[in-house]
């Protein structure tokens, strides 16, 4: 295996069980105790990295055969210190435990460090706030980042302590069996009833006035900062919008419950924008809609468009725990400038 010769070390040894899948990657995936919290990407780069032997010879063909009662040796490296700054900045923790932490983010803090942003981000306070009692992710000493949430977008977060819940958490993202629910101002009002909406490709009903939508994403042709709706090609991505409260005369803002059944980049700005609902505040997806004096009064309108980021906050996450068992939930209330937007569009209609 490739690394330091004083690189530590551990051994994870198991037989293939009968009637192994073709490739010795999937065989892996399958067969590797539970306990080693191994996830296949992890095992692919393990593959790569000369860390697997099967009956005493190493492979690195990840499409390589096995067969049943063949011996599998891998050398996990013991997970080493993360090269990401730990920085002290505040954090807002709803939940923590050996495995994992729920926290509410806030708007304006990017998530994980990238060329844009070194620092300052959610990732560089957790490292701070962990201090080193991390078991490792991925063979490193860092929080384990299973979804993510735009800088601009407030709310929920889980994120991963050790391999175990990290592995866990992604199977749970990966079947949609995450509850995530957000809570999002846009423009115009989405009603299940309007015959616009129902007329639109991707647009779906359900029980309990449901709006569904149903597409395509990928990152725009020309604007490679933004994702773009199709119909072949792409991921597939689907939301679930439920109208919560209308504001002005007629319907000039409106308050909706956006539930993720999948977790694409931007999904639930995007797919606002495509049914012609796109968020209060959303520079990017918004488009020049301007909220009508007319319906809101002047300084009410003036208010709604000077609202300076998306609004959009992750309110609801659910899940089970991927260590324990156990099922939690958390609910987030809005932050206080979203919080105080919703106050005065209720003020202003009157409620």
């Amino acid at each position: 295996m490739n690394g330091s010769p004083t690189e530590k070390v551990e051994t994870v040894e198991f037989r293939i069980a009968a009637d192994p899948p073709a490739r010795l990657d999937k065989a892996l995936s399958r067969d590797v105790p539970e306990q080693a919290a191994l996830s296949r990407t992890r095992l692919a780069r393990l593959i790569a990295e000369g860390g697997v032997a099967c009956n005493g010879i190493t492979v690195t063909d990840p499409k390589g055969r096995v067969a049943e009662g063949d011996l599998v040796r891998i050398a996990v490296p013991v997970a080493i210190d993360s090269h990401i700054l730990a920085e002290e900045i505040p954090l807002e923790i709803l939940h923590e435990d050996d495995d994992l932490i729920v926290l509410n983010k806030p708007a304006g803090m990017v998530v994980h460090p990238a060329p844009g942003s070194p620092s300052g981000t959610l990732v560089n306070a957790l490292l701070h706030h962990f201090d080193g009692r991390l078991s490792g992710v991925g063979g490193e000493k860092r929080p384990g980042v299973v979804h993510r949430i735009d800088k601009d977008t407030s709310g929920l977060l889980v994120v991963a302590k050790s391999d175990a819940a990290h592995h866990g958490l992604a199977a749970q993202f990966e079947a949609h069996s995450v509850e995530r629910r957000y809570l999002a101002l846009c423009h115009g009002v989405p009603d299940p009833g309007d015959p616009r909406v129902r007329g639109m490709r991707g647009v779906s009903f359900e029980a309990g006035d449901l709006l569904k939508i149903t597409t395509q994403l990928a990152r725009h042709k020309t604007d490679r900062q933004r994702q773009a709706v199709l119909f072949q090609g792409g991921r597939h991505a689907v939301t679930r919008v439920r109208l919560l409260e209308r504001f002005g005369n007629p319907g000039a803002v409106a308050l909706a419950e956006c539930r993720l059944e999948t977790g694409r980049t931007h999904q639930i700005r995007v797919h606002m924008a495509h049914i012609g609902h796109g968020l209060i505040g959303d520079a990017t997806y918004g488009g020049r809609r301007k909220s009508s004096a007319k319906a809101l009064g002047e300084g009410l309108a003036a208010q709604v468009m000077a609202f300076p980021r998306q609004a959009l906050h992750a309110a609801t996450l659910g899940f089970e725990h991927p260590v324990t068992g156990e099922t939690l939930r958390f609910e987030a209330a809005p932050p206080e400038d979203m919080a105080r937007l919703i106050a005065a569009l209720r003020e202003g209609a009157g409620r």
